[in-house]
């Protein structure tokens, strides 16, 4: 069973920036899974903001973040990170580590229901 624990959330102002941090635990090898960031804001879906596969190092982004965010991660580490820059209002949600690890390489169309573990989220709040 695969462990994600995100951190780095926090308050900032209009174009501002944060890193986010998604250790995960309890697995050998995450090579072969696909993982992304989700963000989530009350009364609201949960969104994919980017993604990564990490065999391949192929990411994709939705579009509200595209050329502000950047996904990346540091396979001795076991970590994933979320570089956001230029950040907005609309980006105050809560933030979601997750990974699928049935070996499938990412697929842009993923959603929140393909993925099988997530981290317990961390809050980031942009004022105007």
């Amino acid at each position: 069973q695969v462990q994600l624990v995100e951190s780095g959330g926090g308050s900032v102002q209009t174009g501002g920036s944060l890193r986010l941090s998604c250790v995960a635990s309890g697995e050998s090898d995450y090579r072969r899974y696909c993982m992304a960031w989700f963000r989530q804001a009350p009364g609201k879906e949960r969104e994919k903001v980017a993604q990564i596969d990490i065999l391949s190092g192929i990411t994709d982004y939705g579009d509200p973040v595209k050329g502000r965010f950047t996904i990346s991660e540091d396979n001795a580490k076991n970590t994933l990170y979320l570089e956001m820059n230029s950040l907005k209002p609309d980006d105050s949600a809560s933030y979601y580590c997750a990974v699928r690890r049935d070996g499938w390489r990412c697929r842009p169309d993923w959603s929140a229901s393909n993925y099988d573990s997530w981290g317990q989220g961390t809050q980031v709040t942009v004022s105007s």
